[in-house]
C-alpha cells in the first residue's frame, strides 16, 4: 500500500508540474471578470476557459512573419502581387481549418497611372520628382516597382494654369479668397492635407465645383512632419520627400465600383458609362511632398495669406502671384478583376446566424501600418480560431471572415460583397468586426502608457467592448481596460481618467470597409486599432522598417489588437443572449440630439425637437427594462433555447429598424437613419435631419425627425414586446 501511495503522490506530482510548465506558457492571464454580457452564469465560466485557451495561441513571432509576407511588395488593387496575395490567404486559410474558402471576383472599374509630371514654368523653372527619396537604411525604398505620386481615379488632364494657395480646400477656404477677390476658375489650386482634416475626395470635389482647373495636394510639415519629432527613417514622421496617395472618388456619395452604383459588379453585370458616374471626379489632381510643392509657395508675390493658414515650412505663405505651373495626369482605365477572399466557421448550433470579421489587403505602396498590420493580426485570428476548431471546439453562430479587396479606391470589395448578399445579410449578420490599421501609432514614442486604444462602434455594442477590454492584457502589463482608461487620460490632458461611457467613440464616420454593412444593410459594425504618432499614411516610408523599428518593434500590439478582435467575436458568436444594450443606445442618441440642437442654435419655433426627445427617453426606458429583465432570468439559466432565440431575433430586427429604404436626401445609397458620414468623411448623426437643420430646410428637417420618431416608435413597441413575451415565457 505505501507503494501505492507513493505513486499516487508521484502522480500527482508530475500532474502538478506540468499544469504550471503549461500554464508558463499561456500569457500573463487577467483575472476575468465572473459574468459576461449576454451569458448565463455556466456558459460564462465555459467562455472565459475558451477565451484563455485562445488568448494563448497568437504569437508576436507569427505576426511578424505575417506582416513581412504582406509587406514585401507593392500591392495595389488589381496588380498582380495583389492577386498572388488573395491566393496566399486562401491557402492559408485552408491550412488553417476554416471551411468554405472561395475566392468571389468583382469587375470593377479601375485607374492607375501611364505618367504623371509637374513643372513650375514661372517665376523659375522647377520639375517635381514626385518621388520619393531612397534611404540605404531601408532596403525597400529602393524596391524598383514603387510608384511615383497619383491619385485613384484622378481625371486625365494637361493644365498649364496660374497657382493658388487654397489652405485646406474647404468651402470656407474658397469664401476668403473671394472675399480678397481672388477666384480659382480655371487655375491650379494647391491646397495641405488636414488643416482641419477633409478627405482627398471632398476637396476634390469642392475644387471641381469652383471650377478649378486642376488640384495638387501636399503634406506640409505642420501636419504630418518634422515639427512634431523625428523623421523617418529615425522617427514616426514624414519626411521632406513622403507622398500621401490616395483615392479622390466621391464614395460619400455612393462608394463601390462607380460604375455599378446600388449593385455588385459581379462578372456579366451591367455597368454605366463612367462619365455618369456620380462618384467619378472631373478634375485631374495629384499628392506631393512638402519639398516639391515648397518651391510653388515661395516664389507668390501676393496677399500674404492668414495666420492660420500659414504653414510650418520656413517661408510665408501666401495666396497667389506669379506662379504658374503646368501639370499633366495620363490615367489607365478599365474593368479590372478585383477578388474578395471569403472562409468560414460554422457554427455548431446557431450557423444561419453570422458574425463578420475583415480586413482590407490592397495597399497604396507596402502598407505597412494601412493594411498590413490589420492582416498580420487578422491571420493570427484566423490561425487561432482554426486550432480552436481543429481541437473540436467551434463557435455557436457561424464566424465569417474576408479579405476585403479595392478598399482604399471606393470601399469596394467589402461594397460589392455587401450588395450581392444584401438579402442574406439582412437577415443573418449579427456584427461586423473590422480591423484596417491595427497598430497606427509609434510604440516607440509612446511613452509609459502605450499607444491608444481606439475603437469604435454603434452604441449598442460599445459595453460589451468595454467589458471584454478587462479581460485582455495590454503590452503595458495592465489590462486593456486599464491601459485605455490611462491613455484616455493622457491624450485629453484631463485631471482623471474617462468614463466607461466615453471610452468607445459611437460617433461613426467612412473611410473603411464598415460602410456598406452599417449605411447600406443597416448591420451593427465595431472597429478596432491602436493609435499613435504616424506620419507617414499612403507613402512608400509606411512599411515593415517602419513598424519593425518604429511603430511595434516587438509585434505586441498587434497580438494585443488580435485577442481583443477574438474575444469580442467570441462572445457574439457564443452569447445565449446578444450582447445589445439598447438603454445605453438611447442615451447617447440623446446626446447626439443634444449636440445637434446645441451647435446649430436650434430654434423649437422652426422645428421642434421636444417630440423626438422624449421617444428617445421612451426608446431607452424600454431598453434599460429588457435588459434588467432578461438578466436575472438568464444568470440562473431558466430560460428555453427557443425563448432566447425569439429574443435574439427580435434584438437583431431593433437594429435593421434603423434603415430608411428612400435613403437620406441626396445619397440614398445611405439609409441609415442615425449614422453616416459627412462628404469628409467625419462622423455625421441623425444624417438626413442634420443636414436639413444646417441648410436651413426647416419642412425638410420636421420629416426627417417624423421618419427618426417612427423608426424609435417601431423599437419602442418591439422592445416592449420583447420583454412581455421573456417574462411569459419565464414565469
Amino acid at each position: 500500500m505505501r507503494y501505492f501511495y507513493r505513486a499516487v503522490l508521484f502522480t500527482f506530482l508530475v500532474l502538478l508540474i506540468l499544469s504550471f510548465a503549461l500554464l508558463a506558457q499561456r500569457p500573463e492571464a487577467v483575472p476575468p471578470s465572473s459574468s459576461i454580457l449576454g451569458f448565463s452564469s455556466q456558459r460564462a465560466a465555459t467562455e472565459h476557459l475558451l477565451e484563455t485557451d485562445f488568448q494563448a495561441i497568437p504569437s508576436p513571432e507569427k505576426a511578424k512573419e505575417w506582416h513581412r509576407v504582406f509587406t514585401a511588395e507593392p500591392h495595389p488593387a488589381a496588380s498582380e502581387r495583389n492577386n498572388q496575395l488573395a491566393d496566399f490567404i486562401a491557402d492559408a486559410w485552408r491550412k488553417q481549418g476554416w471551411e468554405e474558402v472561395t475566392l468571389r471576383r468583382y469587375d470593377v472599374w479601375h485607374s492607375r497611372p501611364r505618367s504623371i509630371t509637374l513643372e513650375m514654368t514661372a517665376p523659375v523653372h522647377y520639375t517635381a520628382s514626385v518621388r520619393e527619396d531612397l534611404y540605404d537604411a531601408d532596403p525597400d525604398t529602393k524596391n524598383p516597382t514603387v510608384s511615383g505620386a497619383y491619385f485613384g481615379y484622378s481625371a486625365s488632364g494637361d493644365v498649364t494654369a496660374e497657382v493658388v494657395y487654397a489652405h485646406s480646400a474647404n468651402p470656407e477656404d474658397y469664401s476668403l479668397l473671394r472675399k480678397n477677390g481672388i477666384s480659382v476658375k480655371g487655375k491650379i489650386v494647391l491646397v495641405r492635407y488636414s488643416n482641419p482634416y477633409s478627405y482627398r475626395g471632398f476637396k476634390a470635389l469642392t475644387a471641381e465645383r469652383e471650377g478649378a482647373a486642376a488640384l495638387l495636394i501636399y503634406s506640409d510639415p505642420a501636419e504630418d512632419g518634422y515639427t512634431h519629432g523625428k523623421v523617418f527613417p529615425d522617427g514616426p514622421w514624414g519626411p521632406e520627400s513622403h507622398i500621401q496617395r490616395g483615392a479622390i472618388t466621391y464614395d460619400y456619395i455612393v462608394p463601390g465600383d462607380p460604375t455599378t452604383p446600388g449593385w455588385a459588379s459581379v462578372p456579366g453585370a451591367k455597368h454605366i458609362a463612367p462619365e455618369e458616374a456620380q462618384s467619378l471626379p472631373k478634375i485631374p489632381a495629384l499628392p506631393l511632398s512638402w519639398r516639391d510643392a515648397k518651391p510653388l509657395l515661395e516664389n507668390m508675390t501676393g496677399p500674404e495669406a492668414p495666420k492660420d493658414w500659414q504653414g510650418a515650412l520656413p517661408i510665408t505663405y501666401r495666396l497667389t502671384g506669379a506662379v504658374t505651373a503646368h501639370v499633366r495626369v495620363d490615367m489607365d482605365t478599365s474593368l479590372q478583376p478585383y477578388t474578395v477572399v471569403e472562409a468560414r466557421i460554422l457554427g455548431s448550433e446557431l450557423p444561419d446566424e453570422w458574425v463578420l470579421l475583415g480586413n482590407h489587403r490592397d495597399a497604396w505602396v507596402f502598407g505597412g501600418v494601412d493594411l498590413s498590420s490589420g492582416t498580420a493580426s487578422m491571420m493570427e485570428l484566423t490561425r487561432a480560431l482554426g486550432e480552436l476548431k481543429q481541437r473540436g471546439i467551434r463557435p455557436r453562430r457561424t464566424l465569417v471572415v474576408c479579405s476585403w479587396d479595392g478598399e482604399e479606391y471606393a470601399l469596394t470589395g467589402s461594397t460589392e460583397w455587401g450588395e450581392e448578399f444584401a438579402d442574406d445579410l439582412k437577415k443573418k449578420l449579427v456584427a461586423y468586426l473590422n480591423v484596417d490599421e491595427s497598430v497606427a501609432g509609434a510604440a516607440t514614442t509612446a511613452g509609459a502608457e502605450g499607444l491608444s486604444f481606439s475603437p469604435s462602434a454603434v452604441a449598442s455594442l460599445a459595453p460589451m467592448l468595454v467589458e471584454a477590454g478587462k479581460d485582455v492584457r495590454a503590452p503595458s502589463g495592465k489590462s486593456l481596460y486599464e491601459a485605455w482608461r490611462a491613455t484616455g487620460k493622457r491624450d485629453a490632458k484631463a485631471g482623471a481618467a474617462p468614463f466607461d461611457s466615453a471610452l468607445v467613440e459611437t460617433r461613426i464616420g467612412s473611410g473603411s470597409d464598415h460602410t456598406v454593412f452599417l449605411n447600406h444593410l443597416g448591420r451593427p459594425v465595431v472597429n478596432l486599432g491602436f493609435t499613435g504618432d504616424y506620419g507617414v499614411y499612403h507613402s512608400m516610408y509606411d512599411d515593415h522598417y517602419w513598424m519593425e523599428h518604429i511603430g511595434d518593434p516587438n509585434f505586441e500590439y498587434h497580438v494585443t489588437l488580435t485577442r481583443i478582435w477574438g474575444l469580442v467575436a467570441l462572445r457574439l458568436s457564443n452569447a445565449d443572449v446578444l450582447p445589445f444594450d439598447f438603454g445605453f443606445n438611447g442615451a447617447a442618441l440623446d446626446n447626439f440630439l443634444t449636440e445637434l440642437e446645441q451647435k446649430n442654435k436650434v430654434d423649437r419655433h422652426k422645428v421642434n425637437l421636444k417630440k423626438l426627445h422624449a421617444r428617445i427617453t421612451d426608446f431607452q426606458k424600454a431598453g434599460i427594462e429588457l435588459r434588467q429583465t432578461t438578466s436575472r432570468s438568464l444568470a440562473s439559466g431558466a430560460a428555453s433555447r427557443e425563448t432566447i432565440d425569439r429574443l435574439n431575433q427580435q434584438l437583431l430586427q431593433v437594429e435593421s429598424n434603423w434603415l430608411e429604404p428612400a435613403g437620406i436626401p441626396g445619397r440614398p445609397w445611405f439609409q441609415h437613419l442615425l449614422y453616416a458620414a459627412r462628404y469628409t468623411y467625419a462622423h455625421l448623426e441623425f444624417p438626413g435631419l442634420t443636414e436639413a437643420v444646417e441648410k436651413g430646410d426647416w419642412k425638410l428637417a420636421s420629416q426627417q425627425a417624423e421618419l427618426i420618431e417612427r423608426a424609435l416608435m417601431k423599437n419602442i413597441e418591439l422592445l416592449h414586446a420583447a420583454r412581455n413575451s421573456w417574462e411569459k415565457n419565464n414565469r
